[in-house]
C-alpha cells in the first residue's frame, strides 16, 4: 500500500484484536499496546457469554424499566443491581440510561443502530476463527430460550424485545413443552415455552481472543505489554502514545481499552458517558448432565452454555466502582439458580467463579469515531453487552475511516459528541 500507516491499537480485548488482525489484512504497521495477557482474565472479553446473532439488538434499557429501579436498589443480588454508595456519582449515567428508553420510538432507534453491527456476526466469527486456526470455538448452534409460561415471552420487556428482533429482521421458532423436553431431557418441567434463535456460539471468548492476536502477530503485528497514559501531541495530531514503558511514535491511534477508554477519550477532547457495569459469571466443569443446547433461563434471567470445558453461566449487571470488591453472592445465585433448573444425578463440584467490567454506555451504543481534538485518534470502545458479537463489524469500520474510505454503514448514532448539548443539536458526519 502506497499510504501504509503506523497504527497504534490500545487494547487487546476482542475489538482491539480484530482491529489490529483487520489493519495488518490491509497492509498497515500495527502495534497493539496491551499490560495484560490477551485474552486474559483481566479483560471484559474473557466472560463474556459468547452468543453471536443477529437477534443481539435490544438494548437493556427499555420503556417502563424506571418503574423497577426502586426495586433494583433494594435488592443486593436481583439481576440487576446498584449499590447504594456509588448512586450520586453514577446518577447522571442512569438519567441517560433511563431516558434512552424511555419510548418505543427510542429504543428502535438504538435497534437499527445495532443492527448492522450484528447483522452478518456469526459468519464473520466463523471466518475469523478458521483464519486464526480455532474453528472449535465457534459451535454452529442456535440459543434455546425458555419461559415459565407464553405469557411470559409475550410480557417481555413489555412486548418490545421480540417486536424490536422482528424489525429488524430476526426470525425464531417456537415450542411448546414437549418440544422442550425432546431438545434438553433434563431441564426442569417449570418451563413450558420456548423460543429457538438462530446464531453461533464462541465457547471460551478468552481463548478466542488470545488466537485472533496470535494470528494478527503472525502478520507482523507488535505486542507492546504496557499500559497506555497519554498522548504526545501537535497541531491538533497525536504523535506518540505516553506508556509506562516508553512513547510509541505513531501515525494513527485506535482507543479500545474497554472501561479504561474513558480516560484516553477525555485527553482527546471527548468526555464521554461510560461506566463499568461488572457482571459475572460461573464455569462448571463436572456438570452432570450436561446440557444439549446453549440455554437462556429466562426467569432468572441466565445464560447457560455448554461445551467440552463444561459449563459457562452468565448473566445479571452490577453498576459500581471498577475497583469495588467483588460481590461473590451474585455469582452463587447464578450456581445455584443453574443447578436447580436442571435434574442432576449429582451437585457439581469443580467450579470457578469470575467477575469482571463492561465497558457500557447508557443508549447501549458503542463509541466509534474521530476524536474532538486529535484528529487522527479513533475511538472504538463502550460495546457493552456486544464486545465480541461486533467486533468484526466495528474493525471493518475503524480501519475505513483511516483509510479515508466510506465506512460500511452509518457512523453518526456512534459519534463520541453525542453525550454533549452541542453534539446532539449538531450532528457530525460519520468519520
Amino acid at each position: 500500500m502506497s499510504n501504509t500507516k503506523h497504527i497504534v491499537v490500545i487494547g487487546a480485548g476482542i475489538v482491539g484484536a480484530v482491529t489490529g488482525l483487520e489493519l495488518a489484512r490491509r497492509g498497515h504497521r500495527v502495534t497493539i499496546i496491551e499490560p495484560g495477557e490477551p485474552g486474559g482474565e483481566h479483560a471484559a472479553s474473557y466472560g463474556n457469554g459468547g452468543w453471536l446473532s443477529p437477534s443481539l439488538v435490544v438494548p437493556l434499557s427499555l420503556p417502563g424499566l424506571w418503574r423497577k429501579l426502586p426495586g433494583y436498589l433494594l435488592d443486593p443480588v436481583g439481576p440487576l443491581t446498584i449499590r447504594w454508595c456509588h448512586l450520586p456519582r453514577l446518577a447522571p449515567w442512569l438519567i441517560r440510561f433511563l431516558l434512552a428508553g424511555l419510548s418505543a420510538r427510542r429504543v428502535e432507534k438504538t435497534a437499527w443502530a445495532l443492527h448492522p453491527l450484528v447483522a452478518d456476526c456469526h459468519l464473520r466469527h466463523d471466518e475469523l476463527a478458521a483464519e486464526a486456526g480455532v474453528s472449535d470455538l465457534i459451535e454452529r448452534k442456535g440459543q434455546l430460550q425458555v419461559y415459565r409460561s407464553r405469557a411470559d415471552f409475550e410480557a417481555e420487556g413489555m412486548g418490545m424485545t421480540w417486536h424490536l428482533r422482528r424489525l429488524t429482521g430476526c426470525t425464531w421458532t417456537e415450542l411448546n413443552a414437549e418440544q422442550i423436553r425432546l431438545r434438553e431431557p433434563a431441564l426442569d418441567p417449570r418451563y413450558t415455552f420456548g423460543v429457538v434463535l438462530d446464531g453461533y456460539n464462541c465457547v471460551k471468548p478468552g481463548l478466542y481472543v488470545a488466537a485472533l492476536v496470535r494470528r494478527a502477530r503472525s502478520l507482523g503485528v507488535e505486542l507492546k505489554q504496557a499500559r497506555a497514559l497519554g498522548f504526545r501531541s501537535e497541531g491538533g495530531r497525536v504523535t506518540a502514545v505516553v506508556t509506562d514503558d516508553g512513547d510509541v511514535v505513531c501515525d494513527d491511534v485506535v482507543i479500545s481499552a474497554g472501561v479504561h477508554s474513558k480516560t484516553l477519550a477525555a485527553a482527546a477532547g471527548d468526555r464521554v458517558s461510560l461506566e463499568a457495569e461488572r457482571g459475572y459469571h460461573v464455569e462448571i466443569s463436572d456438570m452432570d448432565p450436561l446440557p444439549r443446547n446453549r440455554l437462556l433461563l429466562m426467569d432468572g434471567p441466565m445464560a447457560n452454555t455448554p461445551s467440552r470445558f463444561g459449563l459457562r453461566i452468565t448473566g445479571h449487571v452490577e453498576f459500581s466502582h471498577l475497583d469495588e470488591p467483588a460481590d461473590w453472592r451474585r455469582a452463587e445465585v447464578l450456581k445455584q439458580f443453574t443447578i436447580g433448573a436442571y435434574r442432576l444425578t449429582r451437585n457439581p463440584d469443580r467450579i470457578r467463579f469470575w467477575m469482571g467490567a463492561r465497558p457500557s454506555t447508557p443508549d447501549y451504543l458503542p463509541v466509534i469515531g474521530r476524536a474532538s481534538r486529535l484528529s487522527n485518534v479513533i475511538h472504538a470502545f463502550g460495546h457493552g453487552h456486544i464486545g465480541v458479537a461486533s467486533s468484526p463489524n466495528t474493525a471493518r469500520a475503524v480501519a475505513d475511516i483511516i483509510e479515508n474510505r466510506p465506512p460500511p454503514f452509518e457512523l453518526a448514532p456512534y459519534s463520541p459528541r453525542r453525550f454533549s448539548l452541542l453534539g446532539r443539536l449538531r450532528p457530525i458526519a460519520a468519520g
